[in-house]
C-alpha cells in the first residue's frame, strides 16, 4: 500500500509540473505568413531558457496532428523522432532559436508548437512553449485578356484569366477607359477552379460589353483581387476598323 501511494504522489507531482509549464506558454498564437515554395521561419522565443546552453535543453516542434518537425536534443540534432514528410526539409538557428521549414507548401498552413525541455532529477519538464500560426500565400500570374468579337453591335467579347494563387481572389472585374477619358467597370461570375495536388486557385470571367457609341477605341484593363494583393493586366488596346464593305469589325492591338 505505501508503494502505490509513493506513485500516486509521483504523478500528481509530475501532473503539476506539466500544468504549470504549460502555464508558461505563449498565451496567443504568433502569426507568419510565407509564400509557396519559398521557407516559413517558426521562433521559439527562450524566454525561461535565455542563460541555459542548448547542450542542456530538449527543443523540438511539432504540427497540429503533432508530428515531430525537428529536435535539437542535448546540443546535437535528433532524428528519431521526426516524421518522413519533413526530413530534409528543415534548417535550425541555434543562435536565434529559429527553425526554417523549406518549400512551403499549402498543406503546410496550420499551428505549430516548440517546446523546450529541461532534464531534472524526476524527469524533463517543458520550460515553455511558443505556438505559431503558419499562412501560405501565392502570387497570381499576370491577368490576361483574350478578346473575342463579332460586330460593333455585338460589342466586345473577351476573356480574362489568372492562375496558380492563394488564397482563393475576391474578385476579378475589367475596366473599359474611351478615348473620352470616360471609364466603366465591368465584373461577372468567377470561375474558379483547385489544382488537386498544389490546391493553387486559377480563376477568369466572361464578359459581353458593349462598345461605347461614337468611340472607335478603347482601353481594357482587368484586375485581381485577393485577401493579400491587388494586379492587374497590362493595357490592352482594342480598336474598331471599318471594313471596304462599310462593316465593322473589332480588333486588338
Amino acid at each position: 500500500m505505501y508503494v502505490l501511494k509513493t506513485c500516486a504522489a509521483c504523478t500528481m507531482v509530475l501532473g503539476l509540473l506539466f500544468v504549470t509549464a504549460f502555464v508558461l506558454s505563449d498565451a496567443a498564437a504568433m502569426k507568419k505568413q510565407a509564400y509557396f515554395n519559398r521557407t516559413a521561419y517558426l521562433p521559439c522565443h527562450p524566454t525561461k531558457a535565455q542563460n541555459m546552453s542548448l547542450s542542456e535543453l530538449v527543443v523540438f516542434w511539432q504540427d497540429q496532428k503533432k508530428s515531430v518537425l525537428y529536435e535539437h536534443y542535448f546540443g546535437r540534432e535528433k532524428l528519431d523522432s521526426v516524421n518522413a514528410k519533413y526530413l530534409n526539409r528543415t534548417s535550425f538557428d541555434g543562435e536565434n532559436w529559429t527553425l526554417g521549414l523549406h518549400n512551403v507548401q499549402i498543406k503546410d498552413m496550420g499551428l505549430y508548437d516548440c517546446f523546450i525541455q529541461k532534464k531534472t532529477p524526476k524527469g524533463s519538464v517543458i520550460l515553455q512553449q511558443t505556438n505559431t500560426e503558419l499562412s501560405v500565400i501565392a502570387n497570381f500570374s499576370e491577368p490576361q485578356i483574350e478578346v473575342q468579337y463579332k460586330d460593333r453591335n455585338s460589342g466586345i467579347n473577351l476573356t480574362c484569366s489568372s492562375k496558380q494563387g492563394f488564397p482563393k481572389p475576391t474578385r476579378m472585374y475589367v475596366w473599359i477607359m474611351n478615348s473620352t477619358n470616360s471609364t466603366s467597370e465591368y465584373s461577372d461570375d468567377m470561375l474558379i477552379s483547385q489544382d488537386n495536388v498544389t490546391e493553387l486557385f486559377s480563376v477568369s470571367i466572361n464578359l459581353s460589353i458593349p462598345f461605347p457609341d461614337d468611340v472607335w477605341s478603347v482601353t481594357a484593363v482587368c484586375v485581381l483581387e485577393t485577401e493579400s494583393m491587388t494586379t492587374s493586366s497590362t493595357p490592352q488596346n482594342i480598336v474598331i476598323i471599318m471594313e471596304s464593305e462599310g462593316s465593322d469589325r473589332l480588333e486588338k492591338e
